[in-house]
Formats: C-alpha cells, sequence, structure tokens
C-alpha cells in the first residue's frame, strides 16, 4: 500500500509544486509521472504476491475510518494511469503543434492524475463523490485551454456534470440515512433489496452514466473532446470517462444485493448495444475528425457497459476479465487516435475528414497510427480489442438464448469498421492530396504510433492478464 501511495502522491505534490513555481516546463511532470508508473509497478507486484491491502487514514477503525482499499484491479488501474500521462505528457512538451505550453496545462494534467488514483484506491462512498468532483473540475478547467472557442463546450460540460454530481449525491445521502454509513464494504454486509436502496442505487446510477458519457447521456462529450487540445482530449478519453464506470462496477457488483443485479444487467446491456449502433453512427456522420474520434468513444464504451449488465446478471468472470480488457485497449487505442488526429489536424490546416485526401502521402506514420489503433477498436486479431472481445463473445456463443447479444457485438464492430474505414479509405486517395500548410513533426507522429503498438501488444501477455483478472473479479 506504500508504493500505491507513493503512485498517488508524487502527482499532488508535482501539481501543488507548479502552482506555486508557476513553471514552464513539462519534464517535471514527466518525471513525476515515470516515478509514479515504477511505484504502481511495485503496488501491482504487491497485490499479485500477498492479495488485496487496506490501509485506514487518520488511525481510526471502520465505520469512521477512511479506507483505501488496493485490489488487482484498482492496482492494473494505477499503472494504466501513470503510463498514460506519462505518454500524453511526452507529447505535450515535444510536439511542435501542441496547445498546451501554457502554464496551467501542467500542474492541472497531474492534478487530474492524482484525482484519479485517489479515485481508484477509494472505498468510501463520499470520498468517490470527492474525487469526482475535483476530476470534474479539472477537466472542464483542460477543456478551456483551447481559448473562446471551448468555452460553450466547457460550460455544458460543466453544468451537467454538476447535475450528474446531485445524483450521485442524493443517492449517497439516501443510503447513510438507511445503513449509517459510507464505507463500501460495511454497507455491502447490510443492504438490502428495498426500496429506499433501489431508489438510491437509480440515482447514484444516473450520475454515473451522465458523468461517463454513457448511451443516451452522452451530448455534453463529442463537443468538449473535440474542443479541447490534443493532449487533453486523449486524457478526457482515455481515462477520465473510466472513473465513473470504476464506481459504477463496484456498487453494482460489491454494494448491491445480487438480485439487484440481476434486475439491472440487461437494462445496463441493452443501452450498451444501442450505445454501439448509436455512436457509431454518429461518427459514421461527423463532419471532423476530432468529433468522429469522440463520437467513437461513446459507442466503444458501449462494449464496457455491455460487458458490466451481462457480468451483473450472470455473474461470471469472464464477463469481469472482459469488462477491463476493454478499458484496457480502448484506453490505449484512443491514445493513440487523438495524437495522430491532433497532428494531421494541425499539419493539414482543417479539422474536416475530407482534408484526409492522401494522407498516407504526405502523413504515412501518422495515418499508420490512427489504423493501427482503429484495428484494435474493430477488434482485428491480435490486438487488445479483439482480445476482449474474444473473452467477451465466449460464453454468448455457447448458448442460442445468448445469441442476440452476440449479434449486438457483430453490428458493432461493422459500425466500428465502418467508421474507421471512412478515414483510411480517405486517406488513399492520393489523386489530389491536400498539401500540409506546416512541416509534419515526426517525432510527434512516432509518439501517436506508441499507445497503437501497445494495445496490439496485449496479445502477448494474454494468458497471464486474463488469469490473473479472473482470480481479481469480485
Amino acid at each position: 500500500m506504500t508504493l500505491a501511495l507513493i503512485s498517488l502522491l508524487t502527482p499532488l505534490a508535482m501539481a501543488l509544486l507548479l502552482l506555486l513555481s508557476r513553471s514552464r516546463s513539462g519534464w517535471w511532470v514527466m518525471g513525476s509521472s515515470l516515478v509514479s508508473l515504477i511505484a504502481a509497478l511495485g503496488a501491482l507486484h504487491g497485490v499479485i504476491q500477498d492479495g488485496a491491502q487496506w490501509m485506514h487514514l487518520g488511525g481510526w477503525d471502520a465505520p469512521l475510518a477512511i479506507r483505501f482499499r488496493l485490489m488487482p484491479v484498482s492496482a492494473l488501474l494505477l499503472v494504466f494511469t501513470a503510463l498514460i500521462h506519462l505518454l500524453v505528457s511526452v507529447y505535450a512538451e515535444r510536439s511542435r503543434h501542441s496547445q498546451t505550453q501554457r502554464t496551467d496545462y501542467w500542474p492541472l494534467s497531474s492534478l487530474l492524475h492524482a484525482s484519479l488514483a485517489a479515485l481508484w484506491l477509494s472505498h468510501d462512498l463520499f470520498n468517490w463523490y470527492i474525487t469526482l468532483e475535483l476530476l470534474g473540475l479539472v477537466a472542464v478547467a483542460m477543456v478551456t485551454i483551447s481559448g473562446a472557442k471551448a468555452y460553450v463546450p466547457a460550460l455544458r460540460y460543466l453544468l451537467l456534470s454538476l447535475v450528474a454530481s446531485l445524483f450521485y449525491l442524493l443517492g449517497v445521502v439516501l443510503l447513510y440515512g438507511h445503513y449509517g454509513v459510507l464505507d463500501l464494504a460495511l454497507l455491502a454486509d447490510a443492504a438490502k433489496a428495498d426500496p429506499t436502496t433501489r431508489l438510491a442505487l437509480a440515482l447514484m446510477t444516473l450520475g454515473l452514466m451522465l458523468k461517463a458519457a454513457f448511451w443516451p447521456l452522452h451530448l455534453w462529450l463529442p463537443p468538449a473532446h473535440a474542443s479541447a487540445p490534443t493532449a487533453v482530449s486523449a486524457l478526457l478519453s482515455a481515462l477520465v470517462v473510466k472513473g465513473p464506470l470504476f464506481i459504477l462496477w463496484l456498487l453494482w457488483s460489491e454494494l448491491a444485493p445480487a438480485e439487484l443485479g440481476q434486475e439491472a444487467g440487461p437494462v445496463i446491456a441493452v443501452a450498451g448495444v444501442l450505445a454501439l449502433i448509436f455512436g457509431g453512427w454518429s461518427a459514421l456522420r461527423a463532419p471532423y475528425l476530432k468529433t468522429l474520434v469522440a463520437y467513437s468513444t461513446v459507442a466503444q464504451l458501449g462494449y464496457a457497459m455491455m460487458a458490466l449488465g451481462l457480468l451483473l446478471h450472470w455473474q461470471r468472470p469472464e464477463l469481469h476479465v472482459a469488462l477491463w480488457l476493454f478499458v484496457l485497449a480502448h484506453g490505449l487505442a484512443k491514445v493513440s487516435m487523438f495524437l495522430a488526429a491532433g497532428e494531421m489536424q494541425a499539419t493539414l490546416g482543417s479539422k474536416s475528414v475530407g482534408v484526409l485526401k492522401g494522407a498516407t502521402q504526405t502523413m504515412p506514420i501518422a495515418m499508420f497510427a490512427f489504423a493501427v489503433a482503429g484495428g484494435s477498436l474493430i477488434g482485428l486479431p491480435p490486438s487488445g480489442g479483439f482480445l476482449a472481445k474474444w473473452v467477451l463473445l465466449r460464453p454468448l456463443l455457447l448458448e442460442p438464448a445468448h445469441w442476440p447479444w452476440a449479434a449486438g457485438v457483430l453490428i458493432g464492430t461493422l459500425m466500428s469498421a465502418g467508421y474507421v474505414f471512412r478515414v483510411v479509405v480517405l486517406s488513399f486517395d492520393r489523386a489530389h492530396p491536400t498539401r500540409p500548410d506546416h512541416r509534419p513533426d515526426l517525432f510527434a507522429q512516432w509518439l501517436a504510433l506508441l499507445p497503437a503498438l501497445l494495445v496490439w501488444g496485449m496479445a502477448l501477455i494474454s494468458d497471464p492478464l486474463i488469469l490473473w483478472l479472473t482470480g481479481g473479479a469480485p
């Protein structure tokens, strides 16, 4: 647990240091992210060796204590967060087209990292409220770095985030008034399938779905992600929307009585299938490149919703594995796609998808990164996206009664192929290629390719990863 706290406190200390010093250098943030990554890897090794670990902050015992819990999934997410933050920080510092050279980006990104680390470790409903609020406020502030054009999307994001927080907090108040505790483990022992618990879980679920931009509560996400600087868009899509998903998973898999989970599971799974369809359709019709990538986030989150819903309904450990494989694969692919899209958009001088004509000739590395990451979203083997879909599909194909869910996965795959190949096909149109407005930044393009290669490299560790996630299922 000590290493996990180091992974949390390092970016927090860096945020405070940068706020006080007003330093313009991102090298300090990269260094802190590297330290946090090493500490998170040590914490992950400790969980593998010794199992879940607990810490009571302030020396109090439950129920007065604020407890941190390091478990397999939270340890993995600490590593994932530090890795993504490190990659994006390198891009933000080195890319000539980065809009994040202002001093406020660096403390905000470190504070975002610390907020997520605290969320992964928390085991208390009110602690989650604090981390969610901090995460939302920092994300909104980071969207506004683009300037006046981002103020309206950022304001919409802020207002809807506050509404979501009210729903979540009202559910917390109902549970606290009913059971007298906020600790998740104590609530799990006491919770009953009564009307108050049902109402509280419904309110909290609604708030968390709005914060995570789950369909149909996603309308704030595409404008906010498309308007933000490229580095910020990558962080929002890869990391921020996963925080509410993590809380939602724990609420329904640990706190909620099993019968309530079995009732809610099909509803969440159906919402996931609809997200795959309508999010994919919106991406197919999007006129701008970053808007297309943002809508694909809405669509791809449908796989996570579907896996979560079916997990609650059937309680099969492989569905737990599929859920977190989707989270990892989606995060890496989205970092690559947003960085590549941002570089192509800045170099070619337009936000439009149509400007990508001949991009395989003018910007081959960035276009290759986009295509490789898109292949994981489609589920081409042996990518991480394929791995997650295969784990999800195996139990669905065993019984004919489950085939409609498998059909939903197939439809989502076809929609993903549609909007990815829409870009790829256009990039091979070399008859009238768009001439770059600026000299391409080769380093930034190679950096965009790295996460795409990592997501395809997930196949190399598929066996230990699946076995370990299976053992970490609640």
